[in-house]
């Protein structure tokens, strides 16, 4: 719940053209030529600001999220949130705007990583693609209320209240997660790690809502142990010489591709530059095109719920394949449509019907279901630090391409949907034969199999094969 009241905080993301219109010249809309090629370029680079910071931000995690824990980390991103918060609100200028939007996103990146791994590791086999997809639910949440907060507030008499209290508010969201958040329990397997085993025993016992001396937890507690125990310290020669008898490069390699193929889908530019996309690209005017992406992203929202129900039926691999498959018949629709003069009206509406089936097509795999694999594959004693390096990675493409919209949109215009058509419809032809089902398998018995399949090509075969559910004394698999 904490990480989802977080994603409405992160995502809550101010109309720069209503800034523009009290004292940022980034405006793109009412201009043209050189000038708008150069506020492009600008407006790009701040929106960027937000994945450069997050990217920061993901990376201190594979030093501060196994040294201070699940909780605390989460404490400390929501001061550098707050922090930056609070810098954006007060802004005067250009530049004290786009260091809070910095520092908040530090925050934001730190919550990417540890949020997913703590509730990967702290969830029962059944019920972890639920509890991990619940974020995306939420994220959709924040889009909802940023843009109808946007539309409400462009009508204030004040031109600084147009975009001061939409950034104000989420301040209210991030003491809330500070304050809340050592009210929950701790990751038993951290606990384990720094061998505070009654601790991590109370915990898992909490979590699982059974006595501390059901044999149950007894049992779990010692198979994390042993667990832990026996993984092998990694070095950089372990993860990339030819004796990675664990695979931890494939792995790696995996978290990798599934967080970069989350981001050239094309979900998220359409997010950022929707606003802009109906009223700059599908020519609406007005009042139009802002009320038109609230009520998408409303529609987003609703959309958020097929992959909470569909993780734990189709399993993260189909709903990837889905997903991707939808992705890239609507660029190529919303390409053909552009591609029209902007006199024949229909086609724009035919490029915003296709939007919406976006909508719902983007939320079935990539709006949580990237996060919560990644932190499925990654081996226990370096789940932390592998999410935290693929999660940077799915910040720095996100960086790359939020930095490159807005001037592809001026330039190339409808081709550049060509381009996320293609790379959508590779999704199928890289999950299906190299990503393990992880649906209700235990996460040591995934682990198990990353080590002893004989070929990278049987990985998937032999994870088919394991049982489901979590692990009993008297089984072979061991407890969350």
């Amino acid at each position: 719940m904490e990480q989802g009241q977080k994603k409405v905080v992160t995502r809550i993301r101010v109309n720069l053209r209503l800034i523009n219109a009290y004292a940022m010249d980034i405006d793109t809309v009412n201009t043209h030529g050189a000038k708008e090629a150069k506020n492009s370029t600008i407006q790009g680079l701040i929106n960027a600001c937000l994945q450069l910071g997050a990217l920061v931000g993901a990376l201190s995690c594979s030093v501060i999220g196994d040294a201070l824990g699940r909780r605390k980390t989460i404490f400390v991103a929501g001061i550098w949130a707050a922090a930056g918060q609070i810098l954006q609100c007060t802004a005067f200028s250009l530049g004290q705007f786009t260091v809070g939007r910095i520092i908040l996103d530090v925050g934001v990146g730190q919550l990417g990583v540890i949020v997913p791994v703590w509730q990967a590791k702290s969830a029962s086999a059944g019920d972890r693609g639920r509890k991990v997809i619940t974020a995306g639910v939420f994220i959709c949440v924040g889009f909802v209320l940023s843009s109808w907060i946007n539309l409400g507030f462009s009508k204030a008499a004040l031109p600084p209240l147009q975009w001061r209290v939409s950034l104000a508010i989420p301040i209210v969201f991030t003491f809330i997660i500070c304050i809340s958040i050592f009210t929950l329990p701790e990751s038993p397997r951290w606990l384990v790690q720094k061998h505070r085993i009654a601790e991590a025993t109370e915990a898992l016992a909490k979590l699982s809502g059974i006595p501390s001396d059901d044999e149950h937890v007894q049992y779990a507690v010692c198979q994390i142990r042993n667990s832990l125990e026996t993984g092998p310290k990694v070095s950089s020669e372990d993860i990339f010489g030819r004796n990675d008898q664990n695979r931890l490069l494939h792995r790696f390699a995996l978290c990798l591709v599934i967080q970069t193929l989350q981001q050239l889908v094309g979900g998220n530019l359409i997010s950022i530059y929707k606003t802009s996309i109906f009223q700059k690209n599908l020519h609406l005017q007005g009042d139009i095109p802002a009320i038109v992406a609230a009520s998408s992203f409303t529609w987003k929202f609703l959309c958020s719920f097929i992959p909470f129900f569909a993780v734990n039926r189709l399993g993260r691999r189909w709903i990837f394949v889905i997903s991707g498959t939808g992705m890239s018949m609507c660029m190529v629709a919303m390409a053909a449509a552009r591609s029209f003069p902007a006199s024949i009206h229909a086609a724009s509406i035919v490029a915003a019907v296709f939007i919406f089936i976006l909508d719902f097509c983007y939320p079935i795999g990539f709006l949580g279901g990237d996060f919560l694999y990644s932190a499925e594959i990654a081996p226990a004693h370096l789940r932390a630090a592998m999410s935290s390096i693929s999660t940077a990675n799915h910040w720095l493409w996100n960086f790359i391409i939020t930095m490159v919209t807005p001037v592809a949109l001026s330039t190339i215009g409808w081709k550049y949907y060509i381009v996320f058509a293609a790379t959508s419809a590779c999704v199928p032809l890289i999950v299906l034969p190299f990503l393990p089902e992880t649906i209700n398998r235990n996460l040591e018995l995934i682990d198990k199999v990353f080590k002893e399949a004989p070929t990278v090509w049987d990985i998937v075969a032999m994870a088919r094969r394991l049982p489901q559910g979590d692990a009993r004394p008297n089984a072979g698999g061991m407890g969350e």
